[in-house]
């Protein structure tokens, strides 16, 4: 066999075989395909696409190349839930203890965050002592004791997946369907679970950014999973604005808290609800949507799910004292309201631009070593359909970099106004199962 011929056959848009596939990634994972070779036939996905035959392949092969995560000893069916990212979208720290309060087993395997949109373990370790890396067994232990675990992923877990995002990223290759499904399902597959709620996200603020792709996207994802025999399902749901208000580690692990304790945003407790409702049918905790979506609404309102997150925190070294008093976390040193110029109905909000404001007040990283203030971010004050007169404040900026004067502008700019009221889309879109 040889990687030519492969690429060959591609360029010409024919199928590939499950073999041929099993020899470029093992090759390339091994360095014996080399970087050029391996970029071409990037390429030629991109141009000609993959059939469901192949896409099954590459994530297979993909998921194979390094660690398979055996989740057999923990009882119980075991769900995941993975984003495809987003700006304020703290669900994980809702859906994990609220899913689990409800009976369910959650045992997930995180990333950081990079440009406009926060990662889940960069949130966690802003609670002073959390840990996120666990030996396996004590993964288990801790999933089979409280009911869920979030931890980093394991260093060889989808080596494939992070040789060739890096080439993609630096060759013009990341726009394509087969190669971002097979990317995140072969690591979602690779985790264990039984399991996978995906929330594929579209707007302003996410890759997706109309329904439409996102369908395609979530419609490809949830085939690779019926293909591996995992029962997978997907949520479109809405990155038109950010997700409730705070956008910043500190701020948003407060506003989960908050959420836990049923006191939290709308939009927020209405996606957690659809979400996890997703979930508990997935681990037949119920059979049907209503009784699902009861049982998370009691379980947020009588401090069940508030009592897991607790648990959670403290198995994995967080200080259980700034959760309980949220000041503790204290507030950056420059605290700005930012007033509205306009007046009118808020139609259309640039969450992109919104999240990559919170990055360069130093709530992300634009580079990989670049360092987080977690006590960063925006607070934002009002959304989608709400009336702003002139002088109302739309957000809250918070930082301790002393020069923030250009962020007051992107916030602002990143409002646009009408004067008549605007339709609002519903937060969850669709459901893909």
């Amino acid at each position: 066999m040889q990687m030519t011929d492969i690429i060959l056959k591609k360029r010409n848009n024919e199928e590939l075989l499950k073999d041929e596939i099993s020899y470029f990634i093992d090759g390339y994972v091994k360095g014996t395909i080399p970087d050029y070779q391996v970029s071409a036939l990037l390429m030629a996905i991109v141009f000609n696409g993959m059939s469901e035959k192949e896409v099954a392949a590459l994530t297979f092969a993909m998921m194979n190349s390094g660690d398979v995560i055996d989740l057999t000893s923990i009882s119980g069916i075991k769900v995941d839930k993975h984003s495809t990212g987003g700006v304020g979208d703290k669900t994980s720290l809702v859906l994990g203890p609220l899913v689990a309060s409800c009976g369910a087993k959650v045992a997930k395997m995180s990333g950081r965050g990079l440009g406009h949109t926060g990662g889940t373990l960069d949130k966690l370790e802003s609670i002073p002592g959390f840990q996120v890396e666990e030996s396996r067994n004590k993964f288990i232990k801790q999933v089979n004791e409280i009911g869920m675990a979030i931890v980093g992923q394991s260093a060889n877990l989808v080596p494939a997946d992070k040789k060739m995002y890096a080439l993609r990223d630096v060759t013009g290759t990341v726009q394509s369907v087969p190669l971002i499904a097979s990317s995140i399902m072969s690591k979602k597959l690779a985790t264990g679970s039984d399991a996978i709620c995906l929330d594929v996200k579209f707007g302003s603020g996410a890759f997706c950014k109309d329904s439409k792709e996102a369908k395609i996207l979530a419609t490809a994802m949830v085939k690779i999973g019926d293909f591996m025999k995992k029962d997978t399902r997907a949520l479109l749901t809405n990155m038109d604005q950010p997700l409730g208000k705070a956008i910043g580690n500190i701020l948003e692990v407060k506003e989960a808290i908050e959420t836990l304790k049923g006191e939290g945003p709308q939009d927020l407790i209405e996606l957690c609800l659809q979400a996890g409702s997703v979930m508990l049918m997935q681990a037949k905790i119920t059979d049907n949507q209503k009784e699902a979506i009861e049982l998370l609404k009691k379980n947020l309102k009588n401090g069940k799910a508030f009592e897991v997150f607790k648990k959670f925190v403290k198995y994995q070294k967080g200080d259980l004292n700034y959760i309980e008093d949220t000041s503790k976390f204290g507030v950056a040193e420059n605290v700005i309201e930012v007033k509205s110029p306009f007046a009118g109905y808020i139609a259309k909000i640039d969450t992109q631009n919104l999240g990559l404001a919170a990055m360069n007040l130093g709530a992300g990283r634009e580079k990989k070593e670049d360092k987080i203030d977690y006590q960063a971010g925006i607070i934002i004050e009002k959304k989608c359909g709400d009336y702003v007169e002139v002088g109302d404040i739309l957000a809250v900026l918070h930082t301790n970099h002393k020069e923030y004067n250009d962020e007051i502008r992107n916030i602002i700019e990143s409002f646009h106004f009408k004067n008549e009221k605007v339709d609002l889309i519903p937060i969850v879109y669709d459901i893909i199962y």
